[in-house]
């Protein structure tokens, strides 16, 4: 009889460990770059009160570069949430690779400015002073993603230096702008600040002056062909609470705490 009961308990916990395991799931999340940090620190935060476990890959908003956010879907590669600039996300929900009503917007990025650890720190608090700074770097870095395209399709020309920065600026493919500008490659380097902060060997000037300065917002989202969806939202839920904000915060952008749309 004990021996049953032994037999009885030892099958009960089985049982109970067999059902907690169908319960986890992977979940594989793709984040561009001005997130990225942000969700390093947040995925053992979140590990640590569900039994799911976060794979993170990493790509920039758009462009054409092989490790790209539309390169990798263009090949097929298989997530189940994307972590993007929101008009990026918005093309996804539009070609049908990510789920319509999925979208639920994290965070706000600006655009800021560094220079290589201990070199002189020009002046961009002013318009008139970016302007002057853009024109006295010898070479300027800025990213292949929305803070790039932003600098380069509308910032220059609307200070007038399109011409000039052609020949002294350079966009940035498959690395972070910081690691090109701290390695002695460019004098001056424009990124969203999240992606600045975080690198070793540069000093972060500032943002950019609040007239001329693009706030973009990162969203995430449900792609359609996603292996769990209830995990998914739930992982997104804990990106978009206030316990995340702190964190956040830290890595350079700003919290939006929006309501969730299931």
């Amino acid at each position: 009889m004990i021996q049953l009961f032994k037999r009885g308990i030892v099958g009960l916990l089985l049982g109970i460990l067999i059902a907690s395991s169908a319960l986890a799931a992977d979940i594989q999340v793709i984040t561009s770059g001005a997130f990225a940090e942000a969700l390093k620190a947040l995925v053992p935060e979140y590990e640590k009160q569900s039994p799911n476990k976060v794979i993170i890959s990493y790509g920039s908003s758009m462009g054409t570069a092989p490790d790209s956010i539309p390169s990798r879907l263009a090949r097929d590669e298989k997530f189940d949430v994307l972590i993007l600039a929101s008009p990026s996300l918005d093309g996804f929900i539009k070609s049908g690779a990510v789920q319509p009503g999925t979208r639920v917007d994290l965070v706000a990025s600006v655009i800021g400015a560094a220079v290589k650890a201990g070199a002189p720190k020009p002046d961009i608090s002013t318009v008139p002073a970016l302007k002057q700074a853009l024109l006295n770097a010898k070479s300027v870095a800025y990213s292949a993603s929305a803070s790039g395209t932003y600098l380069s399709t509308e910032l220059f020309p609307k200070l007038g230096i399109a011409e000039q920065m052609s020949k002294t600026a350079k966009k940035i493919y498959s690395e972070r702008v910081g690691t090109v500008v701290a390695r002695g490659d460019a004098e001056l380097g424009f990124q969203q600040v999240s992606e600045l902060i975080p690198i070793s060997g540069i000093d972060f000037i500032g943002e950019i002056p609040p007239e001329i300065q693009q706030t973009v917002l990162f969203s995430a989202g449900i792609t359609s062909n996603v292996a769990n969806l209830n995990a998914s939202r739930d992982l997104i839920a804990f990106l978009a609470s206030p316990k995340a904000a702190p964190t956040i915060q830290k890595a350079g952008l700003k919290p939006v705490l929006p309501a969730l749309p299931w």
